[in-house]
């Protein structure tokens, strides 16, 4: 006769062998071009190691600069501009020469070029904020869909308001009182393209506040998540809402850069692709694990968690990013 005592390990390993299957089920089940905030994307990959993610041939952003290209829609407070245009200015390497103190954003982005294209050439290493304008007043109301993103970026180019940049990227960031299309149901940022004539395309993406509407999917570890392994949020060294877009902004902007037309570095299905961050969800230090985003640096006066310096004395959170070096997602180590 079982004791209890066995019985309950028993069905603590069921438990267990069941979590196992259920996230090896949602890392191959179809997801949004983007983030995605399903429970695998909440915590770190089981098998972090053992992603491949395979070149399929096509180009990447190889410069000579990612030009970023914002459109701020909806009310953003000075405050919180600031903060996203200074980690937009973090990745300018030069800006990192005159820091203090290491590692910097741009030594989180110096991953991505170790991603190279058929000839060789690598992703850009300079990432600049090109241009941005405001959209205060709604132009496509406060409920839009995907495509709304795109006619947001087109028609900025069509006001001459942007330039056509092949080689930049034109994000269009939306405040927390704006619904966008399966934002908070289906991801947490995307990325896409379109034909701006017959031989240019050029390469947009889509990030929202995520505080008001869904922290416990889009602004994690710095909100208790909604699934996996219960665990206390992290104190966000400048607001919860700006640092989870941050996160967002770095995961989206890194597979833009290194699969912007869909035919770069991905694994598996190309309209649901596991990109250069998705690739590592939730390590963001060293020794993360499922529930645990890793080792983080805490600032002693306001203690927020971090893993690296930014412009204008930020700190901010950056997610492993796969290195094609090493095969291994690489994380930012202080």
């Amino acid at each position: 006769m079982m004791r209890m005592g066995d019985r309950q390990l028993m069905i603590r390993s069921l438990l267990f062998l069941l979590l196992v299957s259920i996230v090896g089920l949602l890392a191959i089940a179809p997801c949004s071009h983007g983030l995605n905030p399903k429970p695998d994307d909440q915590l770190p990959s089981l098998v972090t190691t053992s992603t491949q993610l395979k070149y399929h041939n096509g180009p990447l952003l190889t410069g000579p600069t990612i030009n970023i290209y914002l459109i701020w829609y909806g009310p953003f407070s000075l405050t919180n501009r600031t903060i996203i245009s200074n980690f937009f200015a973090s990745l300018d390497p030069s800006t990192a020469h005159s820091l203090r103190r290491q590692p910097t954003v741009s030594t989180w982005w110096a991953t991505a070029k170790s991603y190279k294209d058929a000839t060789g050439k690598p992703v850009s290493g300079s990432v600049k904020l090109a241009r941005e304008v405001g959209d205060v007043n709604y132009s496509r109301g406060k409920n839009i869909k995907r495509a709304d993103i795109a006619i947001l970026v087109k028609n900025a180019i069509a006001q001459k308001a942007f330039p056509v940049d092949p080689t930049g990227i034109y994000f269009v960031l939306t405040a927390a009182d704006v619904t966008v299309e399966k934002f908070c149901m289906g991801s947490c940022g995307f990325h896409d393209s379109f034909m701006v004539s017959p031989t240019e395309r050029v390469v947009y993406a889509h990030v929202g506040d995520p505080h008001a509407q869904c922290p416990s999917l889009c602004a994690w570890p710095y909100a208790v998540p909604s699934y996996g392994p219960p665990g206390p949020a992290l104190v966000a060294p400048n607001s919860v809402g700006m640092d989870a877009m941050v996160v967002n902004i770095a995961t989206v902007l890194a597979g833009a850069a290194t699969n912007p037309l869909k035919t770069g570095y991905f694994q598996g299905d190309a309209l649901a692709p596991l990109e250069a961050v998705t690739a590592c969800p939730g390590i963001f230090g060293a020794d993360a694990y499922p529930g645990y985003p890793g080792k983080l640096m805490v600032d002693q006066a306001s203690k927020g968690s971090f893993n690296v310096y930014g412009a204008e004395g930020r700190m901010f959170l950056v997610p492993g990013m796969w290195d094609p070096l090493s095969l291994t997602c690489k994380v930012v180590v202080a």
